[in-house]
């Protein structure tokens, strides 16, 4: 008994941790459990209510909680059995509530671009039921590499890597260029190098068909492109109102290309492998890409759709001239992209002047081109390089210390547009001091009915662009309305020069300046550039462009990649071109080195060559005249005084060249680094440098050798 009674009284005083451990059993329950008993989490909550909305979308049955169809009862399981809800949840005998019912606290400004662009620029239904759950598309491997998605309504698929889209059945937007089916396929480019880009599916036009005729449609549709086992597939688990696309593994002369070289090969390669491999993973990489998160795409805010809405609408109707300005690394380029793809949706053409010097859209930096563009742009800058209809070859990243002969320049450029479409004008990220009375001068003189201003919340703020402050404030060589006098800086010999005469007004493409409408946009793009990795971002992107235009010297055809050391250049005389330095002031002596193995503009000046027969030719100042293209100085023999020169111009457009332009445009160091193949000592790189020439100094840093088999050395900063 009295051990018995010891027994009891220990059991009696245990202590509580003990006793909460001995329960603990008995209050873990399952998920299935703590539903029933309207116990869920917060994640638990938000996974049911996705649930709920997909099976909304997928025409489920809200009030008898039988889904649609098989295909929304193997996907959604919802149940009909009825349970208490001490938290606030959707109620199955009720539409979905929207986020803003569900999360109490206020939402941001910016969303997905995906999700704007259907709200107002598409006949959808309220965001209530736009913004759909994320939930896994539905993918599948067709061999060869191909793959074959199946997109649902509202839903995005945001991938990195490069492919060639082509839309089976349905209607779907990227970048926001809509694709339809029956149209060619599109080849798509979502670099590292910049925002992810997103799939979007869109409604059809026609959404009262029949099951069976869907069906049927489907059928035939994809029996060109997958075999039976396929097609069974695709309509077992196709979507209502979804989408059906085709991905292929893309190879063009671009790609190859920039594969080739090191210092441009990785925009394109996959990022390390999750830490778990699945299936979707290894089926997107047997084409080239991945998916990302959603939060990496590209992201709209408000007011940038309303002004997309705005310039749309005015631009289906007329032609306006439409000027983008705003601070550097700012989304100024993205919203241009944009901005032209949604256009090209609505009308043939689109028109382009480029003003900005460092990082250019279509041409080499350092120029200033007008171009008329009639395919979208689904990708970076170095991705989609065009033909312009006008250039001028500046020859610098900026316009520092010779603003004069830029705006000489933009007029020249400018007198060339037809005013037959819209047109874009992107300017430079230069918006303090100097710059930011620069544009003054610049919507002085061009006249754009629209200026689209991009702000946001890091680095200085710019003062809004109205017409009030254009009319009140100097610029670098135009006046105010009030003040009628220049600054004191300017050169005084310049005059009214560098405003339009009367002949040019009359003359001027542009109607006479009476004001614009100024549209602030705040930029919610994401952007990887700070003050400190900005020069090695934009010499990157630099290069990047470079050798998207040197790709074009690849011939047409399934001919095996060849280097640049190995064609054939042009030959041309000295005496056929003049030459001229644009950036810096070289001994005529020495001008030969500044040409050799260096970056050439090809342009045609008015004066005519035939007079001289000794060469070389050279030009007082910077001539400013039309350039045809660009090209590599090969070499110089000066035995026959010959220049080699290295172009994708063809030979009919080369003879009408009668200049070279050199300016502050480098060739990137991996053409000349990757050069397998000669023996003996690589051309242009050697071990040994004259610090004796002018210009040489040895407090660049220290030399040292990077790769002993190949013996070059560089110079590395300190």
């Amino acid at each position: 008994m009295a051990d018995s009674e010891v027994l009891l009284r220990r059991v009696a005083s245990r202590s509580s941790w003990q006793r909460v451990r001995k329960a603990r059993p008995h209050l873990l329950l399952s998920r299935r459990g703590r539903r029933r008993f309207g116990i869920l989490t917060r994640g638990e909550l938000r996974r049911l209510r996705r649930r709920l909305l997909r099976a909304h979308a997928l025409g489920g049955d809200w009030k008898l909680g039988v889904p649609g169809g098989p295909h929304v009862a193997g996907k959604c399981k919802v149940r009909t059995r009825s349970r208490p809800t001490p938290r606030s949840r959707p109620a199955l005998g009720s539409p979905p509530r929207s986020r803003s019912q569900l999360r109490p606290r206020s939402q941001p400004e910016a969303r997905s671009f995906a999700d704007y662009r259907f709200r107002t620029l598409s006949n959808v239904p309220p965001l209530t039921q736009t913004l759909s759950p994320k939930v896994s598309q539905s993918i599948r491997e067709l061999g060869s590499g191909r793959v074959l998605l199946l997109l649902p309504l509202w839903e995005g698929f945001t991938f990195s890597g490069i492919c060639r889209v082509t839309c089976i059945y349905g209607r779907v937007e990227i970048y926001g260029h809509v694709i339809k089916q029956g149209q060619p396929p599109q080849d798509v480019f979502s670099a590292y190098t910049h925002s992810f880009l997103t799939i979007n599916g869109l409604q059809h036009s026609d959404p009262e068909k029949s099951e069976k005729k869907i069906k049927r449609e489907i059928r035939a549709l994809l029996k060109p492109h997958t075999k039976l086992d396929d097609r069974k597939w695709a309509l077992k688990h196709f979507p209502p109102l979804g989408s059906i696309l085709v991905l292929e593994r893309l190879r063009t002369p671009i790609v190859e290309f920039l594969r080739f070289y090191k210092c441009a090969s990785y925009v394109f390669l996959q990022e390390n492998p999750p830490s778990k491999i699945y299936s979707e993973y290894e089926t997107l990489k047997a084409i080239g890409i991945k998916r990302q998160r959603r939060k990496k795409g590209i992201c709209l805010s408000e007011s940038g759709l309303y002004a997309l809405k705005e310039l749309v609408s005015v631009s289906c109707d007329g032609c306006p001239v439409i000027l983008l300005c705003g601070a550097c690394d700012i989304g100024k380029s993205t919203f241009n992209r944009i901005l032209i793809n949604h256009l090209l949706n609505s009308i043939p053409s689109v028109d382009y002047l480029e003003c900005d010097l460092g990082q250019t859209e279509f041409t080499p930096p350092g120029c200033i081109a007008l171009l008329t563009i009639t395919e979208p742009l689904l990708g970076p800058p170095y991705t989609h390089p065009r033909r312009p209809q006008k250039m001028v070859y500046y020859g610098k990243m900026n316009c520092h210390s010779d603003y004069e002969n830029y705006i000489e320049i933009v007029k020249y450029v400018l007198r060339d547009y037809k005013r037959e479409s819209p047109l874009i004008i992107n300017t430079m990220g230069w918006v303090t001091d100097d710059g930011l009375l620069l544009i003054v001068d610049l919507i002085r003189l061009l006249c754009p009915n629209y200026v689209v201003q991009l702000s946001s919340g890091r680095g200085k703020k710019m003062p809004g662009l109205t017409p009030e402050y254009i009319d009140f404030t100097d610029g670098l060589y135009t006046k105010s309305k009030i003040r009628r006098r220049y600054r004191g800086f300017e050169i005084p010999e310049c005059g009214d020069s560098l405003e339009f005469t009367d002949e040019e007004k009359d003359s001027s493409p542009v109607a006479v300046f009476t004001g614009h409408k100024l549209l602030s946009v705040h930029s919610e793009f994401l952007c990887s550039k700070n003050e400190k990795n900005r020069a090695k971002y934009n010499k990157i992107f630099r290069d990047l462009a470079v050798l998207g235009y040197l790709s074009q010297l690849r011939p047409p055809g399934p001919a095996p990649l060849g280097l640049l050391h190995s064609l054939t250049p042009y030959q041309v005389p000295f005496s056929a071109v003049a030459i001229r330095v644009t950036h810096a002031d070289v001994a005529p002596t020495h001008i030969l080195y500044a040409v050799n193995a260096n970056w050439v503009g090809l342009c045609k000046i008015v004066d005519d060559m035939k007079g001289y027969t000794r060469g070389p030719i050279l030009l007082a100042q910077n001539p400013i005249c039309d350039c045809l293209g660009f090209g590599i100085c090969r070499g110089i023999d000066m035995d026959q005084q010959l220049y080699h020169i290295l172009t994708p111009l063809p030979p009919e457009e080369l003879k009408t060249v009668n200049c070279l332009l050199v300016g502050a445009i480098s060739i990137p160091h991996c053409i000349f680094k990757n050069q397998p193949g000669p023996e003996g000592t690589i051309p242009y790189i050697t071990t040994n440098y004259n610090f004796k020439l002018p210009g040489a100094s040895e407090k660049i840093g220290e030399r040292e050798y990077k790769n002993a088999l190949v013996g070059y050395r560089y110079y590395r900063r300190k």
